[in-house]
C-alpha cells in the first residue's frame, strides 16, 4: 500500500457513507453485467435495513480518515459486499481487508456470491468456484469458497 491504510470496524451509525461508497463503485464496475432487474435487487439490499443490520461491516482508511474501500461479512464468514474506491484499487487495500475478515472468520472456510467482475480478485485471495455462474433475481454470480489454513497448537 502506499500510503498509510488502517482497518477498523464501522459502527452501525457510521455506515450511511460505506454504503454510498459501495452502490457508486457498484454502478461503475459491476452494474454493467446486471440487468436492470439486477441493478434493482441490489440497492434494494443496500436501503434494507435488517440485512445491512446483520452485517459486521470493516473499512479501510486513509491518513485523512477518508473511507476508500469497505467489506462487510455475514455471520463472519460469508462475504456480503466487497468495495474499494477506484482510485485506491491496486494497492493491497482489498487484500488488506480481505485479511482483515479472514482473520475474525471462526469457519475454516469462507464464502462469497462472487459478481462476474469480482471472480478473479478472488481467485487470486484464495477462493475457487463451486458451481458454474447463476443468476437470482438478476443478480449474476459464482458461489466460491476460501479454506482457511489455520495454525494448529
Amino acid at each position: 500500500m502506499q500510503e498509510e491504510i488502517h482497518i477498523e470496524i464501522i459502527p452501525h451509525e457510521y455506515l450511511a457513507q460505506a454504503l454510498s461508497m459501495v452502490d457508486r463503485v457498484f454502478m461503475q464496475f459491476e452494474a454493467p453485467d446486471y440487468t436492470p432487474e439486477g441493478i434493482g435487487t441490489f440497492r434494494e439490499f443496500l436501503h434494507d435495513p435488517d440485512a445491512i443490520a446483520a452485517l459486521t461491516f470493516y473499512g479501510a482508511y486513509d491518513t485523512d480518515e477518508d473511507l476508500v474501500g469497505t467489506i462487510a461479512t455475514r455471520g463472519n464468514s460469508h462475504i456480503a459486499l466487497f468495495f474499494v474506491e477506484p482510485c485506491y484499487q491496486h494497492q493491497g487495500i482489498g487484500r488488506a481487508l480481505f485479511t482483515t475478515a479472514k482473520e475474525a472468520c471462526t469457519s475454516d472456510a469462507m464464502t462469497v456470491n462472487s459478481s462476474p467482475y469480482a471472480v478473479e480478485i478472488y481467485q487470486r485471495l484464495g477462493f475457487h468456484a463451486l458451481s458454474e455462474e447463476q443468476v437470482a433475481d438478476g443478480i449474476r454470480f459464482t458461489p466460491m469458497k476460501c479454506t482457511i489454513e489455520r495454525d494448529r497448537e
